[in-house]
């Protein structure tokens, strides 16, 4: 089983992440609001995997990235994002994240995604 960490400033989408969880291959260790949050979380709990906001306060999606990529270039980091432009997803790659879904997305989205994520090509 893997370990998740959900990173998104709204309530919402950070519970629908999370329902989307049920009898799957993770297990859910830390939920965090912000990305000066998610890098405390990140070092205590050092999960697997994070689903990562890119439009946070305190400290944005992007700067996270780069902050835990630092820490573990093998993290695999999955941004679920408002944003869908092609630069902040080809930013977000190079800073670290292996993945890109846009909001809204369904569960069977975020599960497709994940999936790819910790099985695909190349990971």
């Amino acid at each position: 089983m893997y370990k998740l960490m959900v990173v998104d400033d709204s309530t919402i989408i950070r519970n629908r992440i999370q329902r989307g969880f049920n009898n799957t291959q993770f297990e859910l260790v830390a939920v965090a609001a912000d990305g000066c949050e998610a890098l405390e979380l990140f070092r205590q709990h050092r999960p697997d995997a994070i689903t990562m906001d890119i439009t946070m306060p305190e400290m944005d999606g992007l700067e996270c990235i780069q902050q835990i990529a630092a820490i573990d270039p093998n993290v695999r980091i999955l941004v679920i994002s408002a944003l869908s432009d092609k630069k902040t997803g080809i930013r977000a790659l190079k800073l670290g994240a292996r993945g890109f879904i846009c909001k809204p997305f369904t569960d069977e989205d975020l599960v497709a995604a994940l999936d790819e994520l910790m099985h695909g090509t190349g990971n």
